[in-house]
């Protein structure tokens, strides 16, 4: 339980860190351009994103890529690791005796 919280609280700070970014970067150049979620796994890792793909299209739901994860990838950073972090924190979160009972 406590893993989760955690790292859901550090996938939050991250994409916190990743919306200071984007917003240093707007007031300096005044052009919003944030990282996208899919163009930073591919500047990470190529082959897993390529793998991640036909795995997904060949064994799993065809029609799971195209419009659930490829519209994810087009996500800026801090709005993919901030849900996340956000589902991480909710699932694993602290339940009270109270309401156990």
């Amino acid at each position: 339980m406590i893993v989760g919280r955690a790292l859901g609280l550090l996938l939050c700070g991250v994409a916190f860190a990743f919306l200071v970014r984007d917003f240093v970067v707007l007031a300096v150049t005044g052009s919003y351009t944030p990282i996208i979620t899919g163009q930073m796994w591919h500047e990470l890792s190529p082959g897993s994103l390529n793998l991640a793909q036909a795995v997904t299209q060949r064994y799993l739901f065809p029609w799971v890529w195209d419009p659930v994860i490829r519209t994810w990838l087009l996500w800026p950073v801090w709005i993919s690791f901030g849900l996340l972090g956000l589902i991480l924190v909710i699932i694993f979160r602290r339940w009270s005796r109270a309401a156990a009972d």
